[in-house]
Parts: structure tokens; C-alpha cells; sequence
């Protein structure tokens, strides 16, 4: 069993001390609040996808291998989607930092 395992119990108290230092709110679903935190999960998943599809362009752009047409296509684009995130957030009622995942001993995921 887990408990007689000193590995399971070192386990244990790191997730007790991840939940105790997490600043990260517990979606509480409930009828109330169910789509603002959906909303919340969901656009999560967005803006992180947005930064890591980000990180290549910018790492594309450096390597020389876009054409100025299409550096120019995935700056609108990305213009788009962070005033769509802006709006979206406006319309659940989040801010910025609501979407900001604390991974404890990691960081902040953004």
C-alpha cells in the first residue's frame, strides 16, 4: 500500500505543499460560474498555444526561412487573435492574469 511506502508518503507531502503554496484558484463548477470557468480553461489552452505558436514564428523569422509577406500574414494574425483573447476575456469577466497557470516548484506557466 502507499502508506507504508516512504516513496508514497514523500509523494503526499509534495502535493500537500503544491496545493498549500499554489496560488491557483480551484474551478469551482457550479451553475452559477460553470461557463466563466470553462471559459477560463479553454482560453487558458488558447493563450498558451498562442505564445508557444508565437515562439516559432519568432524563431522562423530569425532563421530567415519566412518571406516578408508572410512575417507581415503572422503579425495580423496574431494581432487578431490577442484582440479576439482581449474580448473573449472582457466578455467572461477575466483579466490577463486569470489564465496564468501556477506549476509550483516549475513557475508560472506564462
Amino acid at each position: 500500500m502507499i502508506e507504508d511506502d516512504e516513496s508514497g508518503s514523500k509523494i503526499a507531502e509534495c502535493i500537500i505543499d503544491f496545493e498549500e503554496q499554489s496560488k491557483v484558484g480551484r474551478v469551482n463548477a457550479n451553475r452559477e460560474n460553470a461557463d466563466q470557468g470553462l471559459a477560463k480553461l479553454v482560453l487558458t489552452l488558447v493563450e498558451l498555444l498562442r505564445r508557444v505558436m508565437e515562439h516559432e514564428a519568432l524563431r522562423r523569422i530569425d532563421g530567415g526561412t519566412l518571406t516578408e509577406r508572410e512575417v507581415e500574414e503572422m503579425g495580423e494574425t496574431f494581432l487578431k487573435l490577442d484582440n479576439k483573447m482581449v474580448e473573449m476575456r472582457e466578455i467572461f469577466g477575466l483579466k490577463e492574469e486569470d489564465l496564468n497557470l501556477n506549476l509550483g516548484p516549475l513557475g508560472n506557466l506564462m
